[in-house]
């Protein structure tokens, strides 16, 4: 399946990829290597785009859905956390009151380096 045909079976875009990673202490972690997939709430990028952070570009190489249940410790290392529950942690303390429920889906959205 090519990207085109794999863009025409995601939903619309609900933000731009200029919105995907924002956060000075994320930044820092997709600068360094430490993150390479972020989740979000919506759709932000659709694969083939490049975000640009501190003059680096990334080029987003999937987006899926996913619910908060089937997260790994592999999903929770990709984020630039150890574990499942430092991720959730760093979460819940971002969005206070938001609920963690193992059901919920969100969009993964995995990136690279552009060479």
């Amino acid at each position: 399946m090519t990207t085109q045909n794999e863009n025409k079976a995601l939903p619309p875009k609900t933000c731009s990829v200029e919105r995907l990673v924002t956060l000075e202490e994320d930044v820092k972690k997709v600068l360094s290597g430490e993150k390479t997939a972020t989740r979000r709430n919506g759709r932000y990028a659709d694969p083939g785009e490049i975000m640009t952070l501190e003059g680096r570009k990334f080029v987003v190489d999937k987006v899926y859905s996913q619910s908060l249940g089937e997260l790994t410790d592999d999903d929770a290392r990709r984020e630039g956390f150890q574990t499942v529950e430092e991720y959730k942690q760093s979460i819940l303390s971002i969005h206070p009151g938001m609920p963690w429920l193992p059901q919920m889906r969100v969009w993964v959205h995995e990136f690279s380096p552009v060479e």
